[in-house]
């Protein structure tokens, strides 16, 4: 039996779907309106999979590989980008491509392609295996390193590379890579760099929310999927200050030992987070003994992305 315990819950405001995991969420499922079931998605959309099963329930296939895909399907490729070699892969099986890379992602590639036509080797600031950074690592045609923090930046070799030119991971923030920027900085003085007013605004907007958060509550939940990079570093920044912070991938994963005593608790998402996810905890949490809910006040979020050209057109020939 649960014992019952008073709790007030903050919800940070923003949080859940960016601008362009709702693009990529909402490319699948037109896709599937305007050429039937199936349609072929390699890897996952987003990372969530709540997302990824309501989209195979419409009729997605969900592939690994290419060569899983039949001759001339649809197929889309995910929010996270995917490398040159994949896509003249795809054009050589004549596949209908559909592509929902974030065109914030879009916009690295171009950086990073730049520099190396202009003879740079590029650094990716980055988590090695994440597939936005080996999708990005596999746009670009000359020299190519990853870094993640600033003992990467100490030991790594660049051999006698003179021009350099980094670029950053979208869901890591300003924030994030401020300091490995600073070691780059410091040890290549003349490496070059894009503005950093583009970086991902969702990200840093969800990290700056958490941080206001973090040092009114006593627990932080953190939903979202383990495998996603963007709401792991959400619950790091929630344990900066020393708050008890948890990353949950729904209701089920709430530890009733967690809410002893006369909690303030606060709540947010990750970027690839649907929200009903958020409503299914908060409707646990009143198990618990939620007593109120309130949400920070923050200015709503209104940036769109338009859908791929290729599947506007599309949509129009079949109407």
């Amino acid at each position: 039996m649960t014992t019952k315990t008073e709790m007030d819950v903050i919800l940070a405001q923003p949080r859940g779907f960016c601008a362009g995991v709702v693009r990529a969420i909402e490319v699948v499922e037109r896709a599937l309106e305007v050429y039937g079931a199936p349609v072929y998605v390699l890897h996952e959309i987003v990372h969530n999979q709540h997302v990824v099963e309501d989209l195979k329930a419409q009729g997605a296939v969900f592939v690994e590989r290419l060569a899983e895909v039949p001759a001339g399907a649809p197929t889309i490729f995910s929010a996270h980008g995917v490398a040159t070699a994949l896509m003249d892969e795809a054009a050589e099986r004549k596949l209908d491509i559909l592509d929902a890379t974030c065109p914030l992602v879009t916009k690295v590639h171009y950086q990073a392609q730049r520099y190396s036509l202009e003879h740079y080797a590029v650094i990716i600031i980055g988590h090695p295996g994440h597939p936005e950074v080996e999708g990005t690592r596999g746009r670009i045609p000359g020299p190519v390193y990853v870094v993640s923090d600033v003992d990467d930046v100490a030991r790594l070799d660049v051999g006698g590379e003179q021009r350099l030119a980094y670029v950053t991971q979208t869901t890591l923030s300003v924030d994030d890579t401020k300091d490995v920027i600073a070691a780059l900085r410091a040890r290549f003085p003349q490496i070059q760099g894009p503005d950093l007013s583009g970086i991902c605004y969702a990200t840093q907007n969800r990290q700056n929310a958490v941080r206001k958060l973090a040092g009114q509550v006593d627990i932080l939940l953190v939903v979202g999927a383990r495998n996603s990079s963007n709401s792991n570093r959400l619950r790091e920044v929630g344990e900066q200050p020393g708050t008890r912070a948890y990353l949950v991938q729904d209701a089920s994963e709430l530890e009733p030992a967690w809410f002893q005593g006369g909690l303030r608790v606060g709540v947010t998402a990750g970027a690839s987070t649907p929200e009903i996810l958020v409503r299914g905890v908060l409707k646990r949490l009143e198990e618990f003994g939620v007593v109120r809910v309130t949400e920070m006040p923050a200015e709503p979020e209104t940036t769109t992305f338009r859908l791929p050209v290729a599947l506007l057109k599309k949509a129009r020939t079949s109407l």
